[in-house]
């Protein structure tokens, strides 16, 4: 079955090991994994990764794409600079294309309206209260949050965010996502058997 590309928002300061788990297992569950930044110039991680995306912001579609993901960074608390992310969340979500945020990135969806009317979570409460958005009552204190097309995640929660995009994209069944969550969250050795077993079925 052919899948569209997953497409996974870089800028400087984004914060390499949160969206990982994500990535890696979708590329091996068969998705194309794209990078896609501000512009088409290379940016560099908050671990002094550089990347050279695949393709800047403006050429991004909606029906391109099975998934954006944003990941966190400092740039999402400090003005502007990453709003052009979070329109295009808005013009995904709008498609009917999923959107999947962890940490910073929530913030900026927080400022663009797309938490007022969902269930989400985030880093904590107040980091998000303090954009002014009207989504405090939609808040769950939880390691990831899923409603309708959109999965939030606070920045301790990458196992438990990659969980929540592989349900939501039918990446796994659930018998091996079970598994797989056990094995790198829970560390329980005996869950590497089982997803290798259920990925054979």
């Amino acid at each position: 079955m052919t899948r569209k590309p997953v497409h996974l928002a870089v800028h400087d300061s984004f914060a390499d090991w949160e969206t990982g788990h994500t990535t890696a297992h979708l590329a091996l569950a068969g998705y194309e994994v794209r990078t896609v930044a501000p512009t088409g110039a290379p940016v560099t991680s908050i671990g002094g990764l550089r990347v050279l995306p695949d393709l800047a912001l403006d050429a991004l579609r909606p029906e391109d794409s099975s998934l954006l993901i944003l990941t966190g960074g400092t740039l999402w608390d400090e003005g502007d600079a990453l709003a052009p992310f979070a329109r295009t969340a808005r013009a995904f979500l709008d498609a009917r294309v999923p959107v999947a945020a962890i940490c910073g990135a929530t913030v900026g969806l927080a400022r663009e309206g797309l938490l007022d009317d969902r269930a989400h979570t985030g880093a904590a409460p107040f980091h998000l209260a303090a954009t002014g958005y009207a989504g405090t009552q939609r808040y769950v204190e939880a390691d990831a949050v899923t409603d309708g097309g959109l999965v939030t995640a606070g920045p301790t929660e990458p196992v438990a965010f990659a969980r929540e995009v592989f349900r939501l994209l039918g990446a796994y069944d659930e018998r091996a996502i079970d598994a797989w969550y056990r094995l790198f969250h829970d560390s329980d050795a005996q869950a590497y058997a089982e997803f290798e077993k259920a990925l054979a079925r």
